[in-house]
């Protein structure tokens, strides 16, 4: 049942719900509605000082609201619930990523950086290059739904098309459909991975038991139709084999760099790859490598920044928990005739303390870029060397963070800032994700001399 009672909303939160309060002051998370509109909303969830809701109606727009891209999103029963913010200008979803951004250093850290930096921004449609599907065979509606899942809901919403992925595709998602529901282990699939390069689409196939001859052929058969390369997953990410195996390698290419990058399909790589690109460029950039300095590049992957990196130091050490990672970032290097300058080791960089920090040779700058848990034993390692300084060990002159969440950033960057020595100043949005809440940063701390 609707409140009458008629809201305005002053912002949005980080699962980009609009933020509005009562007459009485208690806060209310408003999904659907925008900064500046007016609504009422129904009574969801509630608590002591807050409830959440669903707009209901709306009496004074924004100006930035605009019409959603996709048919599937929106509040409606079975919408897709892989964007939030379709139905905000892309502009200004920038711009509210921009504040999480802010407000996250400022509120859990007291960070204040000094300049912020231009959002690294560019296509808002098809630039999904990786993607998680979800499939079911549902009895009741006869049909097979692949794709992510509802709104709220673990149920796999009935997608069509998705204008997030390539426009190639996109125009997949109903031939698969078809394809998994004539296959006699329809019910044994439940995922397919999308990964793709330059040239090579990916599509990596999660089965529980071993694929039959029969749906090996109708494999085959879809793969030569539609242009698409198929691997078969049995258990975990290390088990993916190429269902033929003469197939075209995964790569993409950093041209600026004059690097190109093999990887597995499984192997972690930036969803975006016209937005990494150019964040793989502006980081150097403000890491400014001079060609007497070596560099250490923590959690490193495959090297998509440390063989960029080698073009321009004099060395580069890439460091990474996962010894198949590593090892994909040594035949890289080697591939890309970089091997002479940069090497690589395994290590739990979430274990990491200050003895195993000194047991390394100091670098003169420091490129991380943690998955979401952040780099806090990394950052906690330095403000300890910072307090019980060591003879003959020095700290980076200068770090580049890439972030890909703000709240693990800010507590990082809280270590860095207020015992570690350093100050913050650059930082700014990295718009990865466009029309979802994913927020991505990145942001330069620079040691006090």
């Amino acid at each position: 049942m609707a409140t009458q009672e008629w809201l305005k909303v002053e912002s949005l939160d980080l699962d980009a719900q609009g933020v509005a309060r009562k007459a009485d002051g208690k806060v209310v998370f408003v999904e659907g509605a925008l900064p500046g509109e007016e609504v009422t909303c129904s009574s969801g969830r509630r608590k002591n000082n807050w409830e959440q809701g669903v707009m209901t109606a709306m009496r004074r727009e924004s100006a930035q609201r605009v019409r959603p891209g996709c048919p599937h999103f929106g509040l409606h029963a079975g919408a897709c619930g892989g964007c939030k913010m379709q139905h905000l200008y892309p502009a200004a979803q920038v711009a509210v990523k921009q504040r999480v951004l802010e407000d996250n250093l400022w509120h859990l850290a007291k960070v204040k950086p000094e300049m912020m930096l231009r959002p690294i921004e560019g296509p808002a449609w098809g630039y999904r290059h990786r993607a998680r599907l979800s499939v079911r065979h549902v009895l009741k509606k006869g049909t097979v739904l692949i794709g992510f899942h509802e709104r709220k809901s673990r149920y796999v919403a009935d997608m069509q098309v998705c204008p997030v992925l390539p426009l190639k595709v996109s125009a997949l998602l109903m031939p698969l459909r078809e394809l998994i529901g004539a296959m006699d282990q329809r019910d044994r699939l439940p995922q397919i991975e999308l990964a793709m390069g330059d040239d090579v689409i990916a599509l990596v196939l999660r089965h529980l038991e071993p694929v039959s001859d029969a749906d090996q052929a109708r494999l085959r058969a879809f793969a030569l139709v539609h242009g698409v390369m198929w691997w078969l997953q049995p258990k975990g990410p290390d088990t993916v084999v190429p269902l033929d195996g003469d197939g075209q390698a995964l790569a993409y290419a950093l041209p600026e760099f004059d690097v190109r990058m093999p990887f597995k399909p499984t192997d972690f790589t930036q969803v975006n790859a016209a937005i990494n690109r150019v964040l793989v460029s502006r980081a150097l950039r403000l890491l400014e490598v001079q060609a007497h300095e070596r560099i250490i590049d923590w959690f490193c992957g495959l090297g998509n920044f440390s063989l960029p990196l080698a073009r321009h130091a004099a060395s580069v050490l890439g460091i990474e928990g996962s010894d198949s990672l590593v090892q994909r970032a040594r035949d890289n290097a080697a591939l890309n005739r970089l091997g002479g300058n940069t090497s690589f080791a395994t290590r739990d960089l979430f274990e990491f303390d200050r003895d195993e920090l000194l047991a390394l040779e100091p670098a003169h700058k420091w490129l991380v870029d943690p998955p979401r848990e952040g780099a806090f034993a990394l950052a906690k390692a330095l403000a300890g060397l910072h307090a019980q300084p060591h003879a003959g060990w020095q700290a980076p002159q200068r770090i580049v963070y890439v972030s890909c969440n703000p709240a693990t950033l800010a507590r990082d960057a809280g270590l860095l800032v207020h015992q570690a020595g350093y100050r913050c100043t650059h930082a700014g949005v990295v718009n990865m994700f466009p029309h979802t809440a994913h927020v991505e940063s990145l942001a330069v701390f620079d040691r006090d001399t």
